[in-house]
């Protein structure tokens, strides 16, 4: 079974910017020869050393995260790769890249299902380029409240659920 979307066409999931960046790059096109979710898991654990949707340094181009984020979105993950993809213990950027899939794809009404059990998830990693550490679940709970920054505005789902999020996070503040 399909992750419930949000019904929106995968080029609008993104920045448009973003989005152009992604299918004119060449890693990206290297990517159509892998036809598996299990193929892009392994290059993700091969390749991905944070989740930033653009590389660093001089050369602009998209982060290979966000390649690889954007070939899921052609596959349309099921509910159970999606569990695989959230549990999985071999890199906290397989974990993260399903957090941000959830985020672009996902029916805003079902993202708290998804995103709950994890804010309290202790798994350290860097989900950012310049090294500095934080929590999967500080990240699960930024990505709720659009923290994240991704240098794109490509939250369209936030408006949608923020408040419902916002009041939660008071609650479990009291």
């Amino acid at each position: 079974m399909e992750i419930q979307t949000s019904g929106k066409p995968i080029d609008m999931l993104m920045e448009k910017v973003l989005c152009m960046n992604i299918l004119s790059s060449d890693y990206f096109k290297e990517l159509y020869q892998m036809k598996t979710y299990h193929e892009v898991i392994d290059e993700i654990y091969n390749q991905v050393d944070h989740v930033e949707p653009w590389m660093t340094g001089n050369c602009r181009g998209p982060s290979t995260a966000f390649c690889l984020l954007y070939k899921f979105f052609t596959m349309k993950l099921t509910v159970k790769q999606m569990h695989g993809l959230l549990k999985h213990p071999d890199s906290p950027y397989i974990r993260a890249i399903g957090f941000l899939y959830l985020r672009y794809v996902a029916d805003p009404k079902i993202l708290w299902t998804w995103y709950e059990p994890y804010l309290k998830d202790d798994e350290e990693f860097s989900p950012g380029s310049n090294g500095r550490m934080t929590t999967m679940g500080v990240y699960v709970r930024d990505l709720i409240l659009g923290q994240v920054c991704i240098s794109s505005s490509c939250f369209q789902n936030k408006n949608k659920c923020t408040c419902l999020f916002d009041i939660f996070f008071l609650f479990m503040s009291l």
